[in-house]
């Protein structure tokens, strides 16, 4: 099948061309009032650009909208058109990513899809924001991500279901890292690097999670403020009494994973403002990571949610190593990024902070180890 997409034309920017082809697209995959948009006369912009995907809010115009009322067809949706695919395992990826947002789509844990055309694919189309980041700990809201995050977690997928994705994603930038001219790295990279064998240590550390026996699941692996969106109708309504209604985005780390990395990794995100205004545009502020109290009611919702009497004490401590892993795990892709990367981040000093914090970490939990092994003879 040809690509709806031409391939030599651009996706980006509010062009004439693009709503032709917006508007095609509409006609052919929706029914209804959007059988007879055309490029002058639906309502387009051009919300998000980049080289990996391309994304249009696509409305029908106001003389169309009875209509759509009455055949019960959206009256605005996104269209999301994928960049090129480069690299290893790109196509892969991607096909992975649809059929993800497929399901969870069937399963109303993420925007309705409309409709998968040659090179794109059509959603719904969402008013609403991001989390801030300290609503991540509001207790109303942290209640709902940990249901959120359970009902994922529930979830049966067609991918392979050994926890290979963390480890072999490790893999897989260490060996790139390896390869890299890294000439701009700062001297307190090179300081804590010298110390250590960032391959030795994701073996040292699967080791350790492996001990845990942390249950394998379906998981996010990112689930920070950026990737839950509160609609904006549940956002005027957000003093009553009703439960806030959240959406979770942006598959593309998804896998199955270990539990408590998806969780560990959730409260890491406490700690890290990603909207800092200068460089190195985050922020780090550890009084922000979460009370055992408020850890211990995530982990509680969680929990009910999935229907288990596990002790959330003990689900606690799991989570507490595998913080070690989210570390890491961002430490290293911090590291790629800032040699790859073209966006204005401070990938060196987010490096620095996730690798630190993961050696301060361990230094810590040795001694727990320890015990544990003594108890354990």
């Amino acid at each position: 099948m040809m690509d709806i997409v031409p391939k030599n034309k651009p996706a980006s920017g509010d062009c004439f061309e693009m709503k032709e082809l917006t508007a095609r697209i509409c006609r052919d995959y929706l029914h209804g009032a959007w059988k007879k948009v055309t490029a002058n006369n639906i309502g387009f912009k051009h919300i998000c650009g980049g080289l990996s995907n391309h994304l249009y809010h696509v409305s029908l115009p106001g003389g169309l909208l009875t209509e759509s009322k009455q055949e019960n067809e959206p009256k605005d949706v996104l269209i999301r058109i994928y960049g090129q695919t480069h690299g290893e395992g790109a196509l892969e990826a991607l096909i992975t990513e649809s059929v993800i947002f497929t399901l969870l789509s069937e399963r109303n844990l993420g925007p309705k899809l409309h409709g998968i055309f040659p090179g794109g694919r059509i959603e719904q189309y969402i008013n609403a924001r991001p989390l801030l980041l300290e609503e991540l700990s509001d207790e109303r809201l942290s209640v709902q991500i940990a249901k959120k995050m359970a009902a994922i977690h529930s979830m049966e997928v067609p991918l392979h279901k050994a926890p290979e994705w963390l480890w072999n994603t490790l893999d897989r930038w260490l060996c790139t890292f390896d390869t890299m001219q890294l000439n701009n790295m700062p001297q307190s990279i090179k300081i804590l690097l010298e110390k250590t064998n960032l391959k030795s240590e994701c073996d040292w550390l699967k080791t350790k999670l492996e001990a845990e026996d942390s249950p394998v699941v379906f998981c996010h692996n990112d689930f920070q403020e950026g990737n839950i969106l509160l609609p904006i109708e549940s956002d005027k309504q957000n003093n009553n009494d009703e439960e806030p209604r959240l959406v979770i985005i942006d598959f593309e780390y998804c896998s199955y994973n270990y539990r408590s990395f998806d969780i560990a990794n959730h409260f890491a995100e406490w700690v890290y403002d990603y909207k800092y205004p200068k460089h190195p545009f985050f922020e780090e502020d550890w009084n922000r990571y979460p009370t055992e109290k408020q850890r211990l009611s995530f982990i509680r919702a969680y929990l009910r949610e999935i229907g288990s009497r596990e002790n959330p004490k003990k689900v606690l401590r799991e989570v507490e190593v595998f913080t070690m892993a989210s570390h890491l795990f961002w430490g290293v892709w911090a590291l790629i990024n800032a040699e790859t990367s073209n966006i204005p981040f401070g990938y060196w000093e987010y490096a620095n902070c996730r690798l630190s914090s993961y050696f301060q970490l361990k230094q810590k939990l040795s001694s727990k180890f320890q015990q544990k092994r003594k108890m354990d003879d």
